[in-house]
């Protein structure tokens, strides 16, 4: 009987960035039986329910070491929320170095595998002799930019959204400075430090898994894996987005669904800023009302407004958001439009034949899902990456519009139902054309022998060595 090869990994905090590197392990263990992962899980508070629902989805063998969860006001107040992931994670530190000795000592691992803001852990790969990876959740073209930064850091003066000439990273589509992560606009910041110390280390590991293949990123993927460039092995494994389905008892999935059923194909704009994404109430107010002046027919995924973009990221909000709609809309609007609170069945939502556009804060996780459901989108992004996601989907890839948005930091009304508009009536033909390769593309990528399966098998042949070196070894130091 063929031994098991034990690795283990560690998500970074927030559901977007749990669920991609789980959804991976998943992955791993279906192509390989005799492989068992350990999920180290560091949380700020107490985890979301949300979480909770989708950890009852994994195997047996993926088994579940929760640490103590960090105090939110442990932390400095008024922290972005990229630093608060950051120092989750450095906080939680010492009780990771325990679960890994703790694991060490009854069943060697061979290898550990971090989410990007867990990389402070990667530590104890070098003092427990494991292969070191980092599982990144984004693209190839944000991975560009992390090995860019350092040079551009070294060559920029002035602060990046103040460049005057597009940037160009190599087999990337040009960029502006302001398009570049949320985190490194402002480079006097604890979360530009953060980060640039983040993306110097990711040079010194055994590897990085990205969630993208070759058909959607050649350039990017192509450049990063080129001989000589200085870079560890690139594994392209994806799309690795959410299998298995959750909340199939809430009233939002028979609600939504049932309503999608009585439109008509391709009809449907499906809105939703991701998990955590919120809206100021003069942008609800505009985004509304700008639906409505569009006459076509809408499922909007509302929450309530914050003055910051990413508040719902680590924190649920009890609020409901349609107390913040303007007045009469949702009377108005009762034959053209749905609004669902909180929280929608994505996937299912997107796989529906009446949907025909998804207006997204372009996540990587909703960009994946969307190219693997065949649907063209409207960018509009707010925070993170989500900037860069929206320069490949509209410049790159040809598969987005991107609303315009005014001296005041607003997308108006009469853009809102512009943008909506050209999608719907002008360019999402050609856009879903485009977006039916990539959903192939995709499909094939993940097939047994398909590109992004052969990468994950080059990664998992690199442990099992590892694993019969470590016998090896036990059986000399026994003899």
């Amino acid at each position: 009987m063929e031994k098991t090869t034990h690795i283990a990994v560690i998500p970074g905090p927030g559901f977007s960035h749990l669920f991609p590197i789980l959804e991976f392990s998943k992955r791993l263990v279906h192509l390989h039986p005799d492989l068992h992962i350990t999920s180290i899980i560091p949380t700020l508070g107490s985890l979301p329910s949300v979480s909770k629902t989708f950890l009852k989805t994994l195997p047996p063998s993926i088994t579940l070491s929760f640490l103590p969860p960090v105090d939110p006001h442990d932390l400095p107040h008024g922290l972005e929320t990229g630093v608060q992931m950051q120092l989750t994670v450095t906080y939680s530190l010492p009780f990771i170095q325990n679960v890994l000795k703790s694991l060490n000592s009854r069943t060697p691992l061979v290898a550990l595998v971090v989410d990007n803001f867990a990389y402070e852990a990667l530590d104890f790969a070098k003092e427990f002799n494991l292969l070191s990876y980092i599982y990144f959740p984004k693209s190839a073209f944000t991975l560009s930019m992390y090995f860019h930064l350092p040079k551009l850091d070294k060559d920029t003066s002035c602060e990046f959204r103040d460049l005057l000439e597009p940037i160009q990273m190599p087999g990337c589509v040009p960029i502006q400075g302001h398009d570049l992560h949320y985190q490194i606009q402002d480079r006097s910041s604890q979360g530009y430090k953060l980060f640039l110390e983040r993306v110097k280390r990711f040079c010194f590991v055994d590897g990085i898994f990205i969630n993208s293949f070759i058909e959607m990123e050649e350039g990017p993927i192509r450049a990063l894996t080129k001989e000589g460039n200085g870079n560890p092995p690139i594994y392209p494994i994806g799309p690795v987005t959410e299998i298995g389905v959750r909340h199939n008892n809430e009233p939002n999935v028979f609600e939504c669904l049932s309503w999608l059923d009585k439109q008509a194909p391709k009809s449907v704009l499906y809105v939703s800023f991701g998990s955590g994404g919120t809206l100021s109430q003069v942008q609800i107010t505009e985004l509304a009302l700008g639906l409505e002046l569009s006459n076509h027919k809408f499922l909007w995924v509302a929450r309530a407004p914050s003055n910051s973009a990413s508040s719902a990221y680590l924190s649920a909000q009890n609020e409901n958001p349609f107390n913040f709609l303007p007045y009469g809309f949702l009377e108005r609007t009762k034959g053209q439009g749905l609004v669902i609170p909180s929280w929608a069945p994505q996937i299912k939502i997107l796989s529906h034949s009446s949907i025909g556009g998804f207006l997204s804060h372009c996540g990587w996780n909703s960009t994946l899902e969307s190219v693997l459901q065949g649907v063209p989108l409207i960018a509009w992004p707010l925070f993170a990456e989500q900037r860069m996601n929206a320069v490949m989907l509209s410049d790159g890839l040809k598969v987005a519009l991107r609303a315009n948005i005014n001296g005041n930091g607003l997308v108006q009304k009469e853009e809102v139902a512009r943008v909506i508009k050209s999608l719907m009536d002008v360019e999402g033909e050609k856009m879903r054309k485009v977006m039916k390769g990539l959903k192939e593309a995709a499909t094939d990528a993940l097939k047994e022998d398909g590109c992004s399966s052969k990468s994950l098998y080059q990664s998992t042949a690199r442990w099992k060595m590892n694993l019969v070196e470590q016998s090896q070894i036990f059986l000399i130091l026994l003899q």
